[in-house]
């Protein structure tokens, strides 16, 4: 078998897992999107001296950042799988 010959399946299987990675990236840049909107409707607030606005907007921000990490450790925990050190 040739080096460069990859069964198809493998292809499949290779699209598949790059195909969720990219979910996933999509999700967290939407989480973070959503977070940076808080954010700024969090700071009209607080400038307007309407503080419990201002907070619970920038809780908002928060649990948003929170979904974001919880998306990207999901991606480096399929990475920590896939990543070979020497003698693997």
């Amino acid at each position: 078998m040739s080096p460069w010959y990859v069964p198809g399946w493998m292809v499949e299987d290779r699209q598949a897992r790059l195909e969720a990675a990219a979910g996933l990236y999509e999700e967290a840049a939407h989480e973070l999107d959503r977070a940076a909107g808080h954010c700024r409707v969090s700071a009209e607030h607080f400038r307007g001296g309407e503080v419990p606005r201002g907070a619970a907007h920038a809780w908002a921000a928060f649990g948003h950042v929170q979904e974001a990490l919880d998306r990207l450790e999901q991606q480096a925990r399929v990475h920590s799988t896939q990543a070979l050190l020497a003698g693997d």
